[in-house]
């Protein structure tokens, strides 16, 4: 080395071209070749050097380390032996680059530093140490900079190009590209620089009217009204209104002209009991828990166009004209019935103010107008041992006039109907067979008015005092809820061949939308707007039971936020376990589950994967590249084009089952487009080897996967729509539609947003706290609960308590024995000394010869089961489960069931599952042999066979068969 070099050591590796070291590297590089030093690059090991700087510079004479780029800068031009006047400019240059130039970055302030350099050359110079610092300063700005953002500054723009022409400068710029890694300025993201394809943007105004557009797909959705007098749980939600705003969303994105409607049920018995029971008034009451229903819906995200409520002048209106029209068309009869009448409270008991048990399954607490175990609807006057449940009193039977509607003669257009609509429309397999079960029982005329006085009121002489029953005017909420909306109702209810009307439901509420609300409507004599598609759900219970307001068991819609897990997440696990063949259940283990390995290791992973690698700035800074034609086109051997081809069978799936209503299948679907885009950037092995070697494929890959990150947004969005818009922003994009093929819409050059977190881990321990806040039973508890036998000394005693820590598993078994050889140094040798761990290695041992008796035990015991098992499997094999149809008079039959309890089937809790799906009743019975079988009220042969085999997999499907009587009748 001589005095004329330097040596420059390299730590930590190459810096990026946007930080402060890159920019010293550039600063001593110019001031050498300006000087005629020359600079050796020495790399040192990382390992054995104990700095964290990224370079420093050693002077050979005098022998000394320099570690900052201005200190090498003066010594290189020898700042020292300048004249006092300039020295003093040149440290007030330096220093301000230090506190103020330095601070600013280029991905941000991009702006500022033009503005503040451009006030500052001017009194700079060309050259010099000032003019080096500078230049090594605002390089990476300068070179970066858009040429009409510099065009705006035009002495800072001559200073640049002169810097740029100088030898200085032309000789150290290679020297510096070799030894740093390139880095882009990250261009903030806005209209201006967005390019996506102008056709799939989607655009909802909430504010604006929908109304029917001619030659459009006009879609109409309503959700099952919920009653007025709770707080909705988590059954309730997934049952119908978030159903119902899956599928309104995913129709807006379709560009399906949709109208969604929803809101309060507010007459009827069930007000006026919730009233007594709160002492409000039945409007108080009303007010009340509208707002809590809406706060509820709100939450989680509920895009209703109109959510309102039916007690209103505009539900009388229209209630009332339904009547006329059908009581002028001859549809309403007259007749007497005999009404429990509670003697004590001096009033007709409507059918929710009496309890009683059930005639046709024997529950002890029906209500007076359905049973909530068997599904029969009943006459109050049918229950054995009726209660008024004001009092407690047992009512008696007295005479009142009512209307009923006749359904019997409605019947045939009924049935008609249910045929037409069921095919066109392809309604829930539920739903056709509870309304199937109503229409082979046969319809009968059904009362439509009630003795209360919160309803709508009967228009007609001698009934001033009653008002109609709720499920007679419960459906004409809907309508009426749409004309509080628009004064334009008709155009969406009496608009048959315009509009597609799709209700959402829980089963319980089947039988009112597709044959009581049906038969009016067809009553009046008017053209309505028939139900197209009905989507029924199941019941969702909780944990290992029901939801209940009054044990406390159960999450219900206002505690949902007290989680503070967003309802995004809330919206995806229900959706994911919405009942919609059978029963399901809520589980917080599973809840959790879902969270941390679906949403955040799936889909989470995925976009924040992809949006990160775009966002580099040593990559792409943001920008979407183009893909190689080549990679992507039809018929291609590639990675890629097999990915594009995958995620369009996928993305064809998914709308074909959205569009048939199948969400929990969609659902799935969209999540398997998220796998497959994780499964396509393992194939592809992206990485920062890949971006560096192999760039035409690493662009290929950003372009598949950035779009697929925005597909993901329009699959998602009916789900989860505040994650859609997360992703929207982030990608830069416009909320786009759903489209029918992939397609990359995000064109090369647009720039997208910053990255965010789409989901965080919930911690497992959140499992047992809510469990204890909201019902259910935790490991805690279930230890808890265990009765502790009290220990007692050898003489009887109870042993003397010992602190918390005395515990030979504790934690604290150090400070256990600390405290022990103080204060009971008998006792701490007892447990811890020589003598004591020759008896624990003894009881080892003894241990040891007791547990190998007992495996010994267990494997004869194992071997008698083993041989068991074999026993019933034969014997399994030889059983039949025998379906078989009777019938009992021309217009009843009962559906039998023999041989399940062979396979461990329980029958009681099956045959109670068959009465709750058919609604209808189902009990256990001994046949004519004294063997017991399952009996269901109605014909459900075909039926039950399926669901047997669907729901029993330990029954093989060859040892199911449909009794003799029946085959003959399906050869026939």
């Amino acid at each position: 080395m001589t005095n004329s070099s330097i040596s420059l050591v390299q730590n930590l590796g190459a810096p990026a071209a946007n930080t402060a070291a890159a920019a010293g590297l550039l600063k001593v590089l110019i001031a050498a070749q300006a000087t005629g030093i020359a600079v050796e690059l020495v790399n040192t090991d990382k390992a054995t050097s104990g700095s964290k700087l990224p370079f420093w510079v050693v002077l050979s004479s005098p022998q000394t380390t320099l570690y900052d780029a201005n200190a090498v800068v003066r010594f290189l031009y020898k700042t020292g032996s300048l004249p006092l006047a300039e020295r003093i400019s040149l440290e007030q240059h330096l220093e301000w680059e230090e506190k103020t130039l330095s601070g600013l970055d280029a991905d941000n302030h991009m702006e500022e530093i033009l503005a503040a350099a451009d006030a500052r050359v001017v009194r700079l110079g060309n050259s010099g140490a000032a003019a080096a610092v500078f230049f090594g300063a605002l390089y990476f700005a300068l070179s970066n900079a858009k040429p009409a953002a510099l065009g705006a500054f035009p002495a800072l723009q001559q200073w640049y190009t002169g810097q740029l022409e100088s030898p200085a400068v032309t000789a150290a710029l290679p020297v510096y590209s070799a030894n740093v890694i390139k880095v882009l300025v990250r261009e903030e993201p806005s209209l201006a620089n967005r390019n996506v394809n102008s056709d799939v943007e989607f655009t909802y105004d909430p504010a604006k009217k929908v109304l029917p557009v001619e030659g459009q797909n006009n879609i109409l959705i309503t959700s099952a009204l919920p009653y007025v007098n709770n707080v909705p749980h988590l059954g309730n939600i997934i049952g119908s209104t978030l159903s119902a705003d899956v599928f309104a969303r995913y129709s807006r994105a379709r560009g399906n002209n949709t109208l969604f409607i929803c809101g309060t049920d507010e007459y009827g018995t069930a007000t006026e009991t919730k009233a007594l029971e709160e002492g409000v008034s039945c409007r108080e009451l009303c007010d009340k828990y509208n707002s809590v229903h809406k706060e509820v819906y709100d939450w989680f995200d509920l895009s209703f166009d109109h959510f309102g409520r039916t007690s209103t002048e505009k539900q009388t209106e229209i209630v009332q004209d339904i009547f006329r029209r059908t009581h002028a068309n001859g549809f309403v009869s007259q007749e007497t019935t005999t009404q429990l009448y509670c003697e004590q409270c001096s009033r007709f008991l409507a059918d929710r103010f009496v309890e009683g048990t059930c005639p046709h399954c024997s529950y002890e607490d029906a209500r007076g107008d359905q049973c909530d175990a068997c599904g029969k609807l009943l006459d109050a006057v049918e229950l054995i041992d009726p209660r008024c449940k004001l009092d407690g009193n047992r009512p008696v039977v007295r005479e009142s006039n009512h209307l009923c509607l006749d359904l019997d003669r409605l019947e045939p257009r009924c049935a008609e109907f249910v045929k037409r609509s069921s095919e066109a429309g392809a309604w829930s397999a539920n739903g056709l067979a509870i309304t199937n079960s109503w229409l082979r029982e046969g319809l009968k005329p059904r009362t439509i008015t009630r003795d209360l006085k919160w309803g709508v009121p009967v228009p007609l002489a001698g009934y001033e005092s009653k008002v109609f029953y709720v499920w007679f005017d419960a459906c004409i909420g809907y309508p009426s809820i749409t004309a509080a909306y628009t004064d334009e109702w008709e155009r969406w209810w009496k608009n048959p061949a315009n509009v597609k009307l799709f209700q959402f439901m829980g089963k319980d509420n089947v039988p009112f939308h597709t044959v009581v609300f049906p038969s009016t409507q067809i009553a009046t004599g008017q053209d309505w707007t028939f139900l197209h598609h009905i989507s029924v759900c199941e019941y969702l219970n909780y944990e290992s039971g029901k939801f209940s307001k009054s044990r406390g068991v159960g999450v219900f819609g206002n505690n949902a936020r007290q989680t503070g897990v967003p309802p995004d997440v809330w919206r995806y696990y229900l959706l994911s376990s919405r009942p919609e063949s059978s029963d399901t259940v809520f589980t917080w283990a599973n809840f959790v589950s879902c969270n941390n390995s679906v949403l955040l290791n799936n889909i989470g992973n995925f976009c924040n994967r992809v949006v990160k690698f775009l966002n580099d700035n040593t990559k792409y800074a943001g920008v979407i590249t183009a893909a190689d034609p080549a990679r992507i086109a039809p018929g291609a051997d590639t990675l890629d084009r097999r990915f594009i081809d995958d995620i369009n069978v996928l993305l064809a799936q998914y709308v074909e089952q959205m569009d048939a209503v199948h969400i929990r299948a969609a659902l799935t679907t969209a999540r398997d487009i998220s796998a497959r885009g994780n499964q396509y950037l393992q194939e592809s092995n992206l990485s920062n080897a890949l971006f560096s070697e192999a760039r035409a494929q690493c662009d290929t890959v950003m372009a598949l996967a950035s779009n697929l990150v925005y597909l993901l947004s329009a699959v998602f969005c009916p789900f989860m729509p505040s994650t859609a818009a997360s992703i929207c922003r982030q990608l830069n994009a416009p909320q786009r539609r759903v489209p029918d093929t992939f397609a990359l819409d995000l064109k090369p050059g647009h720039v997208i947003g910053k990255a965010e977190y789409l989901f965080t881990r919930i911690d497992e321990k959140k499992v047992d706290q809510w469990l204890a806040e909201f019902g259910g039973s935790s490991t805690a508890e279930a230890s808890a609960a265990k009765p502790k036998k009290e220990k007692k000394s050898k003489k009887g005693k109870p042993a003397q308590a010992l602190p918390p820590e005395y515990c030979e598993f504790s934690p604290s078994r150090k400070k256990c024995e600390q405290w022990l050889q103080g204060a009971h140094p008998g006792e701490h040798e007892r447990l811890y000394g020589d003598q004591a761990i020759a008896q624990k290695m003894a009881m080892t041992s003894l241990s040891e010869e007791k547990e190998a008796k007992e495996a010994a035990k267990m494997e004869k015991a194992e071997q008698k089961s083993e041989a068991r098992m074999a026993r019933d499997m034969e014997k399994k094999k030889a059983s039949k489960v025998v379906i078989k149809r009777i019938e009992r008079s021309k217009r009843k039959s009962v559906t039998t069931v023999f041989g399940l309890d062979v396979f461990g089937i329980d029958l009681k809790s099956t045959a109670k599952m068959f009465a709750s799906h058919f609604a209808c009743g189902g009990s256990v019975a001994k046949n004519p042999q004294g063997l017991d079988e399952i009996v269901v009220q109605g014909d459900f042969t075909h039926e039950i066979q399926d669901i047997i085999l669907a729901k029993f997999p330990k029954v093989p499907r060859e040892n199911v068969e449909i009794g003799a009587e029946e085959k003959k009748k399906k050869k026939e």
